[in-house]
């Protein structure tokens, strides 16, 4: 592991891999995120590996150890949404991880650009829409991410 300026640890992705934190205090909406998206949300991108967590605190853990590469949040997490979360953790991390929230409704979409979030998907799961911005949001991001082909 190498140190960023902030002195946290940054972890190197497996050969291959971004791995992706994925919050929701509900494991339907991680599964159905996970199933959306399978092992590669496209075909020229890296394959993800998800870091699931169902809980705040887990979420600054893993942060802090620089364990991720990108983030999905979802919004309408209990008792702590993904938006706020997003907010603070652009707020408080060096280098945090590009993310990606998931809202409500498609209006909410203001809401994730208050976050933050460089990428925005509603609920419900849509399987083609969220690999589609993943992928992108992998594309646009790839000179932060360490994964190697």
């Amino acid at each position: 592991m190498s140190e960023t300026e902030a002195g946290a640890p940054q972890r190197e992705s497996a050969r291959g891999t971004v791995r992706v934190l994925l919050y929701s205090h509900d494991a339907g909406v991680r599964e159905q995120v996970r199933l959306a998206v399978g092992r590669r949300p496209a075909a020229d991108v890296a394959e993800v590996e998800f870091v699931e967590c169902a809980t705040e605190p887990m979420v600054w853990r893993k942060l802090r150890a620089g364990e991720v590469d990108l983030m999905i949040l979802d919004g309408e997490a209990q008792p702590v949404g993904g938006m706020g979360l997003c907010r603070q953790a652009k707020d408080e991390i060096y280098r945090c991880p590009p993310t990606l929230v998931l809202v409500g409704r498609a209006d909410d979409s203001w809401l994730a650009a208050w976050s933050r979030a460089e990428a925005v998907a509603s609920h419900p799961i849509d399987p083609t829409d969220l690999p589609a911005k993943l992928a992108e949001l992998i594309r646009e991001h790839s000179n932060r991410i360490v994964a190697s082909s």
